[in-house]
């Protein structure tokens, strides 16, 4: 299956949420929807399930209409809205019938995953009883009761210790090998860069980018080197960088263990060839990639730049001109 979202646009007492925003998901794949709280994943969501209306666009699945009701999603929110005061079972069968199971196979699909997530004997207790992870876990239980088509998971790990961090992680995967769609949205960029194959990034209910992770990867890290040097400070060898023809200081930037060099009319051989003239003791050269947290830090700071200068414009320009208008008389 492929999912595709449609320029949504939608308002709420006149203030507009989502602007145009598009992109695609597909079955066997897991999308990683990342965005800062307010960026308007959550507004996105609803509209995908059908909880809000948008205001325009189309939402399209393998270029049919995309009706929620022909289709089983399971839907893990970040606000939790179980019962406490309910037995554990009980109310997970209770939800898998809201889904259009009948009580049997309801019951039928809520042991089996309690069993699955080692819950079975808190099956009688109510939910209030356990500790937050476990209860964490029921809530993960219910978005997979009726062996969902489409699966979306806001914040799962939340609560979540490593062991059972393992156990969701391994669960996502085998879903992703029953070739069901997987969106998955959550802060924590580590989980997602560890399975997610795609991502869509929104800012200020924009779409920034909507690909293949690792090709996203290697076009931010064009033409820059990861080094390090064994026995060689940090400081040393950014000295020994910084004098290197085709390189400049500002093309020099550091994390917390090696240096990160963009090359300006050199190669990476000519580079590796200078550095071992040097006498430097490289322990590592290699392309360098960024992590997801860099990736999405680097394009919502430009994007935020970019609406500023574009609101500064619009201001400047009462008549509706636009910041490509702009561009033009300043070239003009």
């Amino acid at each position: 299956m492929k999912l595709n979202l449609k320029k949504i646009n939608k308002s709420f007492d006149e203030k507009h949420i989502l602007h145009d925003v598009s992109f695609n998901v597909e079955s066997g794949r897991a999308m990683g929807f990342l965005g800062r709280n307010g960026s308007g994943k959550t507004t996105t969501i609803r509209c995908l399930m059908d909880i809000f209306k948008p205001d325009s666009g189309e939402i399209l699945i393998d270029g049919e209409k995309f009706k929620p009701d022909n289709f089983k999603i399971g839907y893990l929110p970040e606000e939790r809205g179980m019962y406490a005061k309910e037995k554990i079972l009980d109310q997970l069968v209770f939800f898998c019938s809201l889904k259009g199971e009948s009580k049997a196979r309801s019951r039928k699909f809520a042991t089996i995953w309690l069993e699955r997530f080692g819950l079975l004997e808190h099956a009688k207790d109510n939910l209030e009883t356990l500790s937050k992870g476990n209860q964490q876990k029921v809530q993960i239980i219910q978005a997979f009761l009726n062996e969902p088509d489409i699966i979306i998971l806001d914040e799962p790990f939340s609560g979540l210790d490593p062991v059972n961090s393992q156990l969701f992680k391994d669960v996502i995967r085998e879903e992703i090998k029953k070739d069901k769609m997987v969106i998955f949205s959550s802060h924590q960029m580590g989980y997602v860069e560890e399975f997610c194959d795609d991502i869509t990034l929104i800012n200020q209910g924009r779409i920034l980018v909507n690909d293949d992770l690792q090709k996203i990867k290697l076009k931010m890290g064009e033409g820059k080197i990861r080094i390090e040097a064994a026995e060689m400070n940090r400081i040393s060898l950014k000295e020994i960088i910084s004098q290197i023809p085709g390189l400049s200081n500002e093309s020099i930037d550091e994390d917390k263990i090696s240096l990160i060099v963009t090359l300006k009319g050199m190669k990476n051989q000519e580079l590796l060839f200078k550095l071992l003239s040097e006498n430097v003791p490289i322990s590592l050269f290699s392309t360098y990639q960024p992590a997801l947290t860099d990736i999405f830090v680097k394009l919502v700071k430009e994007n935020d730049q970019d609406l500023e200068k574009s609101n500064d414009i619009d201001s400047n320009f009462p008549d509706g001109k636009n910041l490509l208008e702009e561009k033009e008389l300043h070239n003009a």
